[in-house]
């Protein structure tokens, strides 16, 4: 069972006609055979389209699940003597073999959610927690290696140090030693360099608070990321994973829609029409941007990020779920824009489409789903920072630079809803 949903699956069944090709077809059956059966009763161009979609997805989901059986990254991906032939494989490809699961997993699960209603009901409702279980498991490794990353940088800024310490391999035994903070050069204590000058400007408890945050939060957050990754692998090598894997592999040969009965013509098609279904999804979207607070996003350095800075609630800030709950929106009106235009990663190019209001539409939903990430991962290094503050008995100057950390941090979501709301308000380029 391990070994089925890593074979490709775009290969022809044993014994079937090739049937009539033309060059540039996207369908390389257009006609059936005498050996070929009949198109189902209820396909149509648009439910074409979902199954393309939904077969590409499951195709990427299970290339990356081969690249990360061959890579040996998985404890049970692969026979005792392979694994003790195969050197390590390095840490970049467990990352890139994850977060391509994870993108294949997203699409599959928001395109299950946006089109349910064209899809067997049992079998999109079972598939969906799981696949975002699957997604929300491979993510956690990386959020906590990017949330550091972004603390640790805004350390260096905040205290006027003008080098980073490169970013370390999880292993089992990083959790015990912290990053160390490389001296300026002509530093005080650096052996054989000269004293500062005298108008370079005395950071005092403040350079000595970062170094000690720095240090408190690379434990804090290589822990979680290390153990984020020992759930990962678990994870990967699990039975609910291989269920999921087997599903997704049956999903690359046969899309499950939902069996419409004898219609009539007009029913059929209005019973398999997608726009009805994306532009709910633009509405709810569209619905839930209204509710954001985009005037006073508008004003720069409007300080309402700010509030409830100094609340004792160790709960994530009230205001930016609202603006999470866009983000996910906006990732599930992208996906239904993808299923009805056809460009999706590892779709080919339509070379005879028009550019329109689409194309363009598509860069402004970019950009405002980069600020919003933006907005996501601001909030929790903030929340980060806040949760280490709270750390007993550690000295006050690094509180106070945990608390400055989570000041700017906060600024950068306040940022953040300033550049989304700059890129959501602009009118779409019409290309002529």
């Amino acid at each position: 069972m391990a070994q089925r949903h890593l074979d490709p699956t775009d290969r022809a069944p044993a014994g079937a006609s090739p049937g009539p090709h033309t060059p540039g077809d996207p369908h390389p059956h257009p006609h059936p055979t005498p050996d070929a059966p009949p198109p189902p009763p209820h396909s149509h161009p648009d439910t074409d389209a979902l199954a393309s979609y939904l077969r590409a997805q499951a195709t990427e989901f299970l290339r990356a699940l081969r690249r990360h059986r061959e890579s040996g990254a998985s404890p049970n991906g692969a026979s005792p003597a392979a694994r003790s032939a195969t050197p390590p494989a390095p840490s970049t490809g467990h990352v890139d073999t994850a977060r391509a699961l994870r993108r294949a997993a997203r699409r599959l699960s928001g395109t299950l959610h946006t089109f349910q209603p064209l899809l067997d009901a049992d079998w999109a409702e079972t598939m969906r927690p799981e696949l975002a279980w699957l997604s929300g498991t491979l993510a956690m490794e990386h959020a906590y290696a990017s949330r550091l990353e972004r603390l640790l940088q805004a350390l260096h800024r905040l205290s006027g140090s003008p080098s980073l310490p490169a970013p370390r391999p999880v292993t089992g035994r990083t959790a015990a030693t912290p990053v160390p903070f490389a001296t300026p050069p002509g530093s005080p204590g650096t052996p054989g360099t000269p004293a500062p000058p005298t108008t370079q400007p005395d950071r005092g408890n403040l350079t000595v608070g970062a170094a000690k945050a720095g240090a408190l939060l690379d434990r804090q957050l290589t822990l979680a990321r290390t153990r984020a990754h020992s759930t990962a692998l678990q994870a990967l090598g699990s039975s609910r994973f291989h269920a999921v894997a087997d599903k997704v592999a049956l999903l690359a040969s046969e899309v499950p829609l939902r069996a419409t009965g004898p219609l009539t013509a007009p029913a059929a098609a209005t019973a398999a029409d997608l726009r009805p279904l994306a532009t709910a999804a633009k509405d709810r979207l569209a619905d839930a941007v209204a509710a954001l607070p985009l005037v006073t996003a508008g004003s720069p350095y409007n300080a309402q990020a700010l509030v409830h800075g100094l609340s004792p609630d160790p709960s994530p800030h009230p205001q930016d779920a609202p603006w999470h709950q866009v983000r996910l929106l906006l990732r599930l009106h992208r996906y239904a824009v993808e299923v009805l235009t056809g460009a999706y990663p590892g779709a080919a190019a339509d070379s005879g489409g028009t550019e329109g209001a689409d194309g363009c539409a598509d860069v402004r939903l970019i950009a405002a789903g980069e600020a919003l990430d933006r907005h996501r991962d601001a909030s929790e290094a903030a929340a980060a920072a806040a949760q280490a503050a709270r750390t007993p008995r550690i000295a006050p100057a690094t509180a106070y630079a945990l608390g400055v950390l989570h000041a700017d941090q906060r600024h950068e979501v306040e940022a953040a809803r300033y550049a989304f709301q700059h890129s959501w308000r602009k009118e779409p380029v019409r290309l002529p």
